[in-house]
């Protein structure tokens, strides 16, 4: 039976770097036990936050077998990683990321066809993929890189006559198209995580049962607490959603070089080096605004007392 993906909140993970350009897996275990001390449902590995498009496929499997290996017992993985464009490679990397344990595996929607490609090719070459791998939980991510192709009703409908997909990692941010999206949802097992910071409340309140976004790297915990209270505590819980809204033009800075400079406040012991961005153009100002960031966060969490 396929596993069923909970509710709540998925970081996309980062990835740490040493001085010398590898990955750091000391980092990377620390990170893994960091995330599930702050209440997450899981994490979302090898996603863009991850720098998958600058890892080699045996870099990033070497990861995920890493993260499988030292995760919290019980944290829940979903894991993309998903870059090739050949079928054929997609498969292979597919069924190799499945053979590490993961609870769900997650296709990135503009993998399936190009940007000038239709909605048919998409749904033959989804087909022809997931034909070819084993009965597991699937999940679809709109990555924005190197084109966003948003998942439309009909697309959605195609997924789900599938009966194989529960996780949807939702970029669009506009809540009328979330609208949309969970009116089709509606009463499956196939859940939309909701990435965009601002919209997240009222998105819980439609009917999304979750976050997985860039700013669970900073306060994961601040999220899974508007996750799990958003129905309970309506005035705080319009406070922090404010709060968070603010706080996410961070994604706008110099992502994921800050997150990276974040989790060194939290004491971590990670460099910001970054393959996706240079980090000497990090600056000092930059840093301040994230150590602002940082000392409010604290104060967040003692108003709402976690």
């Amino acid at each position: 039976m396929i596993k069923e993906i909970p509710n709540g909140v998925y970081p996309t993970m980062i990835t740490p770097f040493t001085d010398d350009n590898r990955i750091d897996y000391g980092g990377v275990e620390r990170l893994l036990h960091w995330y599930g001390e702050r209440g997450v449902a899981g994490i979302f590995a090898l996603c863009q936050s991850s720098e998958i498009f600058f890892l080699s496929f045996k870099e990033k499997l070497q990861l995920l077998e890493f993260i499988m290996e030292h995760r919290p017992t019980d944290m829940v993985v979903v894991a993309s990683g998903h870059t090739a464009s050949d079928t054929k490679t997609q498969i292979a990397e597919a069924n190799a990321y499945i053979e590490q344990g993961i609870d769900a595996y997650v296709f990135i929607s503009n993998r399936f066809a190009r940007e000038d490609e239709n909605d048919e090719v998409f749904i033959k070459n989804m087909h022809t993929i997931i034909s070819s791998i084993p009965e597991i939980c699937l999940g679809i991510y709109e990555c924005p890189y190197p084109y966003k192709r948003i998942m439309t009703p009909s697309l959605l409908r195609s997924l789900l006559k599938t009966e194989r997909f529960q996780f949807m990692k939702d970029t669009c941010c506009d809540l009328q198209i979330i609208k949309q999206k969970l009116d089709v949802l509606e009463g499956t097992y196939f859940k939309l995580f909701n990435a965009n910071s601002a919209t997240l409340l009222e998105s819980l309140k439609l009917g999304c049962k979750g976050y997985s976004g860039v700013m669970g790297n900073f306060h994961p915990e601040i999220y899974s607490w508007l996750c799990n209270n958003y129905n309970l505590h309506e005035e705080k819980s319009q406070m922090v959603q404010d709060i968070i809204g603010f706080f996410s033009l961070a994604e706008c800075q110099y992502y994921p070089v800050n997150a990276k400079y974040y989790l060194g406040l939290e004491g971590l012991g990670i460099g910001y080096h970054s393959r996706a961005l240079n980090p000497e153009i990090f600056t000092d100002n930059r840093k301040m605004e994230i150590d602002q960031m940082w000392r409010l966060t604290h104060v967040i969490k003692e108003l709402i007392q976690i």
